[in-house]
């Protein structure tokens, strides 16, 4: 039945479409063409003329945009008028505008773009209106607007489609104008300090400068192999040694890992450098920074975020990473003298690690585990480990540490900074245990750079030097659940595969005739399946497996792990459920929000990364053309969470 009305819809939609083609062949036809039309003379917004209404009334104006809505009454009509600003009604009367031009007018559609030439005045219901004199249709919309789009709450949809998201919903084009308005206030603060903007290469032989996989491809015309800059580092760093003494660059990189609320493979990282100064310099100018864009852009230094009040009016604490852990999992590092007691106190609290990582990876997973989600205010996390900062400058008298601190507000890392490292016979010995570590199969180490290197023998000034993730700013600033609804164009997962053309899920009009949708037609002739168990299962013992129906509440990768994705999930007890799942190679964490699987819920918890997993979820296993393929078992959303299945 559903499956009959959605058809049925469809067929709607797909006639409504054909019935606006053929308007515009007859606006053609008739010498109308929208599309012929080069420009529109605009004087003002729709907010514009509300604003100052008392000077604008009875004159004449003209305003351009997209008609929301529409009432055609006898001889006369209003309609609804949107633009950047908003949006602004318009009266429009046969008598105004001539008889073949209200006829026109009354066929136009919700969606058309049109310009209005007309009086300022109050209607008798006291809404500021614009009597048209001339109404012209600029642009001809072929696609049909959702009813309200049902405020288009599909997210899918949403990201893919920013165009119509944009249009449907106002708070949507208002965090991208604030996104825009919170860069360009980093740039007059910068600009003021004396920095200089720079722009560095995208295409790059060596992605260094952060811990992270490159994404890589070919240079045809050099035959060569290049990779995508996982960071800014390492090209600014040359420009203080060039003399330029403060330089600072906004730009996108690249990062060849998972997708989740707060991580897209391509982000808006600035980072800045000084000459002269020390991470102590940096941290002053991070304060003041974030205190002088919130007070710029949202007129207040006290941030609302989910609810959570931060104020950016104080002073940011300052602890060291050695006082953070200490504070939150009452351990001291201090009193842990070898690699060996670190390890062994790693697995008495159920924290996973590698064969390779020494002490001070060891207390950077603890930092992870025990620390981050308490460092809700904004906070100065000082001192790493060498082990994680190979770019950083040793502390004097403590050399297995490093003047570093990572800015942490929200339980979230904003912005990361260092004395940098200038001494280049050191920083070749760091480069060295990097390419040790790649070599051990850590593919987030950095390779030797020669060149940045030698600049370094060169000489470069003793510098202090900061990489904020500005996506994440705009998130905190705009209260944005996820880095997606603050990025334009997220990377979104094709919806058929890789060798799609055209990623939209709605069907082309054909000229002649009304396109019918089609069941999916799926080739089973690769696929490959495991045999049947052959042995019988006592049924007793199979029917204490508890299958339940749960609903995913919330989904993310999970940190360190390239296939560990962490859900919680409504199992229908009142208490959420946490179950870890491999399945990252087939899933975005985003995509299964929102959606109802199936999980055996009685199995005893297990460590997976360091957390609980308190079940399984239930995937189908097959394999074709020799790769395994998986498909994670999702049913019906009318099915409540905790049903049980027999």
């Amino acid at each position: 039945m559903l499956a009959e009305q959605k058809n049925i819809q469809e067929q709607d939609i797909n006639q409504l479409r054909k019935i606006r083609r053929e308007k515009l062949e007859e606006l053609q036809t008739n010498g109308k063409d929208p599309f012929q039309i080069m420009k529109y003379d605009v004087t003002h917004h729709s907010q514009e003329v509300k604003d100052h209404y008392e000077t604008l009334e009875g004159t004449q104006v003209s305003v351009a945009g997209r008609i929301m809505s529409k009432r055609v009454m006898g001889k006369a009509s209003f309609c609804n008028v949107q633009d950047l600003k908003g949006n602004i009604q318009s009266y429009v009367a046969r008598d105004s505008i001539g008889e073949e031009a209200y006829k026109d007018f009354k066929k136009y559609d919700i969606g058309d773009i049109v310009g209005i030439k007309g009086e300022v005045f109050t209607t008798k219901t006291g809404e500021i209106s614009i009597h048209a004199a001339e109404v012209t249709l600029l642009s001809k919309s072929l696609q049909i607007l959702p009813e309200k789009f049902h405020g288009l709450k599909d997210t899918d949809i949403r990201y893919r489609q920013r165009y119509v998201d944009l249009i449907m919903n106002q708070e949507v084009k208002d965090t991208f104008i604030k996104r825009s308005k919170i860069i360009s206030t980093i740039r007059r603060f910068l600009d003021a300090q004396g920095f200089m903007e720079v722009e560095t290469p995208m295409l790059v032989s060596n992605a260094g400068g952060a811990a992270a996989r490159p994404f890589e491809t070919h240079f045809n015309a050099l035959d060569e192999d290049l990779k995508l800059r996982i960071s800014l580092e390492l090209y600014l760093k040359r420009l203080i040694v060039g003399g330029l003494e403060r330089v600072y660059e906004i730009g996108r990189v690249f990062r060849n890992e998972g997708l989740d609320t707060r991580h897209n493979p391509e982000f808006t990282l600035m980072e800045l450098y000084q000459a002269y100064t020390d991470y102590n310099g940096m941290m002053d100018l991070t304060e003041n920074l974030y205190r002088y864009v919130a007070q710029e852009v949202l007129g207040t230094t006290k941030i609302v975020y989910n609810g959570v009040e931060m104020d950016l009016g104080k002073p940011f604490e300052r602890i060291t990473m050695v006082d953070a852990v200490k504070k939150y999992a009452g351990i001291d590092f201090d009193e842990i003298k070898s690699e060996e007691e670190a390890k062994a106190l790693a697995k008495e609290r159920g924290i996973a690690f590698e064969a390779r990582h020494k002490k001070g990876d060891i207390l950077s997973l603890f930092f992870e585990e025990y620390v981050e989600e308490h460092l809700i205010q904004p906070t100065f996390v000082m001192d790493h480990p060498v082990e994680i900062s190979p770019l950083t400058k040793r502390k004097p008298g403590n050399p297995d540490y490093v003047e570093r601190f990572e800015f942490f507000m929200n339980g979230w890392e904003m912005a990361n900074a260092y004395s940098e490292l200038n001494d280049p016979i050191d920083q070749r010995e760091r480069f060295r245990a990097q390419e040790e570590l790649l070599a051990q199969g850590d593919e987030e180490a950095n390779h030797t750079d020669e060149d940045f290197l030698n600049a370094l023998e060169i000489g470069m000034p003793p510098t202090g030097g900061i990489g904020y993730g500005i996506d994440r700013m705009c998130m905190l600033m705009t209260d944005s659940s996820a880095i997606r609804d603050v990025l334009l164009f997220p990377t979104m997962k094709s919806l058929d595969g890789v060798k799609s053309k055209n990623d939209v899920n709605t069907q082309a009009v054909k000229e002649d005739s009304i396109s019918k949708a089609e069941p999916e037609k799926i080739d089973f002739s690769k696929v490959k399946i495991e045999p049947l168990f052959e042995e019988d299962v006592d049924f007793e013992t199979f029917s204490k497996s508890d299958f339940r129906a749960v609903k995913v509440l919330e989904c993310e990768a999970v940190p360190k792990s390239k296939k560990l994705l962490k859900f919680v999930l409504d199992d229908g007890s009142g208490e959420n459920r946490t179950i870890l799942s491999g399945i990252h190679e087939y899933y975005e964490p985003e995509e299964l929000v929102g959606k109802t699987c199936i999980a055996i819920t009685n199995l005893p918890p297990r460590k997976m990364m360091g957390i609980d997993s308190c079940g399984m979820l239930i995937s189908a296993v097959h394999e074709e053309d020799g790769r395994e393929g998986l498909n994670l078992l999702m049913v019906d959303n009318r099915i409540p969470a905790g049903a049980k299945l027999y």
